[in-house]
């Protein structure tokens, strides 16, 4: 599945997010553990940012001044109508081009849907548009293997990858990174996320 075909199937389930029962806390301590280590308070992207926003509440009450990108044409109409003075930009992480700099940058349950054979690109990308002591958080699959799959536990089939866990961690390494904090966050399930830091 190419990212515009996520976009589609993430069209059709908004519903999941905007439900009274999702959990508006999901991914908030880890982003707080993140941002302890960010030097500076400036831009902050948040890819693959969806349409809860609780991120974007996040980053504006630490200082940051936030923008959004996502696939989603229908999870960032919700996005807009709930920060209408937050950036948001419809497009696909793999071809759009980081133009600005940023001191926080957040892949939180968005960066698997990279084709595996774009993942190196897109993440190398990411790091270079870190400001220098710039902090990046993503979560992921931390298989020991790299690969790829697809499933449909949330209605539409979607696509998976991910590099592994030394995969991600050696790439991280090789482009100049310092390994900040990685946690299976909801072990034994291989929901796993990492935090590293441009030096």
């Amino acid at each position: 599945m190419n990212p515009d075909e996520i976009g589609k199937a993430y069209d059709q389930i908004t519903h999941l997010w905007t439900d009274e029962g999702f959990n508006m806390t999901n991914g908030i301590a880890q982003h707080n553990k993140a941002m302890s280590f960010a030097k500076h308070r400036g831009n902050a992207l948040d890819i693959g940012c969806g349409c809860t926003g609780r991120f974007m509440d996040l980053l504006v009450s630490e200082g940051f001044t936030p923008s959004g990108l996502d696939v989603s044409s229908e999870m960032l109409k919700i996005a807009r109508e709930k920060h209408p003075d937050i950036q948001f930009i419809q497009g696909d992480i793999c071809e759009y081009v980081l133009s600005e700099k940023y001191d926080f940058i957040t892949g939180w349950d968005s960066i698997w849907h990279i084709p595996l054979s774009e993942q190196k690109q897109v993440l190398t990308k990411i790091v270079e548009s870190l400001n220098e002591g710039g902090v990046f958080i993503f979560s992921f699959g931390g298989t020991e293997e790299s690969g790829a799959h697809k499933d449909d536990f949330m209605g539409p089939e979607v696509y998976y990858s991910s590099l592994g866990t030394n995969g991600f961690l050696n790439l991280f390494i090789e482009i100049g990174c310092i390994i900040r904090h990685l946690e299976y966050d909801q072990y034994p399930e291989l929901h796993t996320y990492l935090i590293v830091q441009k030096t």
